[in-house]
């Protein structure tokens, strides 16, 4: 896997990497030279109204930082922790490290080689909103992973570093059981599905209490964030991003792997400094399988920010970003994903059991049968399925057929004319769990 911090050139007194500072490669920062690289952690005050002071600040500096859930949702952090904070009942703090993500693997690789970072965030949360309890989700069939994190938690117990203990806890590998309420469900009942809201988690969460659920790049932002400050986290990024993210570049460019960049970089920058294009492509997909196919003439000046990518038809999800080649078929890519997500559903709402396995079947029949009126069918049913499911599953499934159909549109008149493409039989792009390739 390729580890790289790439900083703008007009922002080039900005020090990268932040979250993969440390030694080159995949290697595992333990304990000691965690806090020899970034400092101790320091949570404790003299008495408490300093405490209560204490956690006040941090909520602030996480507030004026500007900082954003990583997770897909891009909430304001701090507005996040404040609630949970003034909530009724003693708050629970989850972090979420269960990437479901098949295209994303940012998370793993900071979980793997930075675990005391994101541990750090866990514990500084917890003191920040008062909490007694702290987990920390994987998935379950990420045993070694859960073993690492399992050995570092216990090197932090026996130190003496978090004022509560962080447990680690292991979550089925389904793509919707990363979802924030499925994880409060999971710890609850054993069930890793989503729940109907409202009661959003932060209101009513982990046994009926407020519970604040972040992802874990978000928490290792924080635990930087309380180390050099709000301004400082603000000297990267775009004044309505700011800060460096995680993103995840895959398909047709030179080296792909995991990037940390300034928020707000240009799309064709990042794809650049991933060693350039390797072959034509038509479109990106931005955001992961939430997000959006884009034609390159949009995206390749697009800034990774929130609000850039909605304006465009997309959403900045995950911080995921796949070239697709020219010879690849964007419609084939879509229908192969659409029935892996249709397949991966909780089951509980008429969008997801009958809804998206439609669209799917229409997807299928448009990209590998060129079936005349197939493609007015996909659009059809992606409109009947947003918006009506108990989580947002289905949304996000409607959103990328429905970008597909914009994107590959010329490519979707000549399958219902002649029939299926030449990129049909090319290897897959869009990786699945299963057929993935190994970061």
């Amino acid at each position: 896997m390729t580890v790289v911090a790439v900083s703008r050139p007009a922002l080039q007194t900005v020090r990268l990497p932040r979250l993969l500072a440390g030694p080159a490669g995949l290697r595992t920062v333990g304990l000691l030279e965690h806090e020899r690289l970034h400092g101790p952690l320091q949570l404790r005050a003299p008495g408490d109204h300093a405490r209560r002071l204490s956690q006040s600040r941090l909520v602030d500096l996480i507030e004026w930082s500007g900082l954003t859930g990583r997770g897909g949702a891009g909430f304001p952090t701090g507005r996040k922790m404040r609630s949970v904070a003034a909530a009724k009942g003693k708050p629970v703090v989850v972090a979420n490290g269960a990437e479901g993500e098949p295209a994303s693997a940012k998370d793993k690789l900071l979980l793997s080689r930075s675990p005391h970072l994101v541990l750090d965030g866990i514990s500084l949360a917890a003191y920040a909103v008062g909490a007694d309890r702290a987990f920390l989700a994987v998935h379950d069939q990420e045993a070694r992973l859960g073993r690492n994190l399992e050995a570092a938690a216990a090197a932090r117990a026996a130190a003496g570093i978090d004022p509560i203990p962080i447990e680690v806890v292991g979550i089925p590998s389904r793509y919707v059981s990363s979802e924030q309420s499925a994880i409060v469900r999971f710890l609850n009942e054993g069930i890793a599905l989503p729940t109907f809201s409202p009661p959003r988690t932060h209101e009513r969460g982990y046994h009926g209490r407020p519970t604040l659920v972040n992802n874990a790049e978000t928490l290792a932002h924080v635990a930087l964030i309380a180390r050099h400050g709000d301004r400082w986290f603000r000297s990267a990024g775009a004044p309505q991003a700011p800060g460096t993210m995680l993103v995840t570049v895959s398909g047709a460019v030179a080296r792909p792997g995991v990037y940390e960049i300034e928020a707000g970089m240009p799309i064709g920058a990042v794809l650049t400094s991933a060693g350039d294009l390797i072959e034509r492509c038509g479109a990106i997909l931005v955001g992961g399988y939430f997000g959006a196919w884009l034609r390159m003439d949009v995206a390749w000046q697009l800034p990774l920010t929130h609000r850039d990518t909605r304006s465009a038809g997309g959403a900045l999800g995950a911080g995921v970003i796949v070239a697709l080649p020219e010879t690849s078929c964007g419609l084939a890519e879509t229908a192969r994903v659409v029935r892996y997500l249709a397949d991966e559903t909780a089951g509980q709402c008429g969008p997801c059991v009958f809804g998206l396995p439609a669209l799917a079947d229409a997807l299928a029949d448009l990209a590998y049968h060129g079936e005349p009126g197939a493609a007015r069918r996909a659009v059809r049913l992606a409109g009947l399925a947003a918006g009506r499911g108990a989580c947002k599953h289905p949304d996000g499934v409607a959103q990328l057929a429905r970008s597909a159909l914009d994107a590959f549109y010329l490519d979707a008149a000549r399958h219902e004319e002649r029939g299926p493409c030449y990129g049909i039989g090319q290897p897959p792009v869009l990786p699945l769990p299963g057929d993935m390739t190994v970061w």
